[in-house]
């Protein structure tokens, strides 16, 4: 009978002593969730600069451009709007030093020439996207593995 009332009281104990410890688990558990949860910030759209924007569409006619120089097609005129890059709100005001003036009017001038010189519009239009790719380089890193597919080969 001892025997029996001494295994009845080490089981309790036993059960006491899990309880306790899932308790302090639980609340262990509780207190590192809170600590690791992430307060929540509010979706915010991203939104392009002007120069951002401007460089998307010239990006796109540039396309179409070099599909008409392999296809030998007429070029057409030199779009106006490409002068924008000058002008065009950037995202840090402060990128538009003189290192981001030069390349500018380097794609500037092949741009033109691509125009001008319809007979070497290949390498007008491959000096183009050169300025391009140094700008990126020196400064933000950009697409440049975009910007390298519109060379032609």
């Amino acid at each position: 009978m001892k025997k029996l009332l001494l295994i009845v009281c080490i089981c309790m104990a036993f059960a006491a002593c899990k309880k306790e410890t899932a308790a302090t688990d639980a609340k262990k558990t509780d207190t590192a969730s809170a600590a690791c949860a992430k307060p929540k910030k509010k979706f915010k759209m991203y939104e392009m600069s002007e120069l951002a924007a401007l460089m998307e569409q010239m990006y796109a006619e540039n396309e179409q451009l070099k599909q008409r120089i392999i296809k030998g097609d007429t070029v057409g005129s030199f779009p106006q709007h490409i002068i924008k890059i000058h002008s065009a709100a950037m995202t840090d005001e402060s990128d538009r030093d003189a290192f981001f003036k030069e390349n500018a009017a380097n794609f500037i001038k092949a741009q033109e020439l691509i125009y001008k010189d319809p007979k070497n519009a290949k390498q007008h239009f491959n000096d183009a996207v050169s300025a391009c790719i140094q700008c990126h380089e020196g400064k933000c890193g950009g697409p440049i593995p975009r910007i390298e597919k519109l060379y032609i080969k």
